[in-house]
């Protein structure tokens, strides 16, 4: 086979590789871990929720100045594209009026049952009763409404953002990274599910 040919199937796979990935690249992820992060600190720290501690299960992030060895779509994608990426905003009046009940619902009820372990996060970045049994029956119907109403803000919480910054389509990315958000701002004591749907204890 001549150079030339050679060359030219090369090129048509690479753009058909970008193709592929269009979403998944234009999708801000660092920039949405930062305004996740930013929203779940505003709601938990003014809840009163303590700090975050070490979380021996996390996984490890690359040294200071260290950055990842190249991929084949670094290759393939120019950095002109990349950096046309959008910053993902939060705010807005739906997402203010869900934060508010948030906050209201952490200082509440809510920081109480995750205290004792009765709730955790879910990993599809939900609260969930992981132990009913913990609680006094005459608390068990108000936990239960408690964590209907949170899932309720959540789910609107994740959608309104995608909405706000023109990508719908963003919902499922951006309640993944608020899933990650969630745990990692959890104090330790805090009971979370992991990829497979075990619970686990910060």
């Amino acid at each position: 086979m001549s150079r030339k040919p050679l060359i030219g199937l090369i090129f048509a796979a690479a753009v058909a590789l970008v193709g592929c990935v269009t979403i998944n690249v234009y999708f801000p992820e660092a920039a949405a871990q930062k305004a996740a992060d930013q929203f779940i600190g505003n709601v938990l720290d003014s809840s009163g929720v303590a700090p975050a501690g070490g979380d021996k299960d996390a996984a490890p992030k690359p040294a200071p100045g260290k950055q990842p060895s190249a991929s084949l779509l670094d290759l393939v994608i120019p950095q002109a594209m990349a950096a046309e990426s959008p910053d993902i905003q939060v705010r807005s009046p739906e997402t203010d009026a869900i934060r508010a009940r948030m906050k209201a619902r952490f200082s509440g009820p809510l920081k109480g049952l995750m205290d004792g372990g009765a709730v955790g996060f879910t990993a599809n970045g939900l609260v969930a009763v992981r132990d009913a049994g913990s609680l006094p029956l005459d608390q068990r119907s108000q936990a239960t409404n408690t964590v209907r109403d949170e899932n309720n803000d959540r789910d609107q919480l994740y959608a309104a953002i995608a909405k706000a910054n023109g990508h719908p389509e963003w919902e499922p990315q951006i309640r993944k990274t608020f899933a990650a958000g969630w745990v990692e701002r959890a104090p330790s004591g805090w009971y979370y599910q992991d990829a497979s749907g075990a619970w686990k204890r910060k």
